[in-house]
């Protein structure tokens, strides 16, 4: 399945009365549509999370599954904690989750504006980047050395300047230089979030209040979630946020390279609304576009 059109109200409520009885008769909203997953809220307190844009979804839905429950508790902001499982079936032919509902506003909608905000994702972050166990998954091109991904980032690069939406090539060319050339992560590899774009942060009140979306969570250099700090934060807030975090420079440094791969990925899914597959956004764009410009004009 990778339409919307095969995923309703009527098909997740018969997935819940087939398997999770209980909890059939709460009330049933649509949430939201993700790249990976559509998100439905179920009652007051929970939501339905079904993969339905990607093959890789799957694995995605069923890592959320093991590895978010253990590492919740210890984080200072909400999370989504999975409390039910669902199997294939021949209603449904692919895995999907209940997890626990988070109150707020995606931040690339109502992005966060108070300079507090820099210690709120500093701290949860300080809480999240633990040493992982050796099971943990590895990433999907995330939390490795940048060389693995020097292809996709030229590639952004190329596609973003050819639509236009690069003002000074060069400029994110040097910042992604410096980046690779920063010395490599050689502690252990961290539990990492892996995909925080403004999106997958919620707001209220112009501070943090929730972070969604731990299918991409795995284990290894902590300056891939790091790059949050341009993405997500208001101006002038990245230096308070490294302090807080107490980043060293060769993290900051590799940081600021994912920050800008993931600015222009974020920019292309903006420039189209759906690029590709109806999981992109159009609110995706403004914030790619603050942080190339907060990444290119200082070092």
């Amino acid at each position: 399945m990778t339409h919307t059109e095969e995923i309703t109200a009527d098909l997740v409520a018969g997935l819940l009365r087939d398997q999770h009885p209980d909890l059939a008769d709460l009330p049933l909203t649509f949430g939201a549509y993700g790249w990976d997953n559509q998100l439905w809220r179920l009652g007051d307190e929970l939501a339905v999370r079904l993969p339905w844009a990607t093959e890789a979804a799957d694995e995605l839905i069923l890592k959320e599954h093991t590895f978010v429950p253990v590492t919740a508790p210890r984080l200072p902001l909400r999370v989504p904690v999975p409390q039910r499982l669902g199997v294939p079936s021949d209603r449904f032919p692919r895995p999907w989750i209940v997890t626990t509902w988070v109150a707020g506003e995606p931040a690339d909608r109502a992005p966060a504006t108070r300079a507090e905000a820099a210690d709120t994702l500093a701290a949860f972050l300080t809480a999240l980047h633990q040493p992982a166990p050796g099971d943990a998954p590895a990433g999907r091109n995330r939390g490795g050395p940048l060389a693995e991904v020097d292809d996709g980032f030229r590639q952004f690069l190329a596609e973003a300047t050819d639509r236009g939406l690069i003002a000074d090539p060069d400029a994110v060319r040097q910042v992604w230089a410096d980046a690779l050339a920063a010395p490599a992560w050689t502690g252990p590899a961290l539990w990492l979030h892996g995909d925080l774009h403004p999106a997958n942060l919620l707001t209220a009140g112009g501070d943090f209040c929730g972070v969604i979306d731990f299918g991409d969570m795995c284990g290894g250099d902590p300056a891939c979630d790091l790059a949050a700090g341009w993405l997500l934060l208001p101006d002038g807030a990245v230096d308070r946020f490294h302090r807080t975090y107490a980043a060293d420079e060769s993290t900051r440094r590799r940081a600021r390279g994912w920050a800008v791969a993931k600015a222009l990925g974020c920019l292309l899914v903006g420039d189209n609304g759906v690029h590709g597959r109806p999981g992109g956004k159009p609110t995706w764009g403004p914030p790619a576009a603050a942080a190339l410009r907060r990444l290119t004009a200082s070092r």
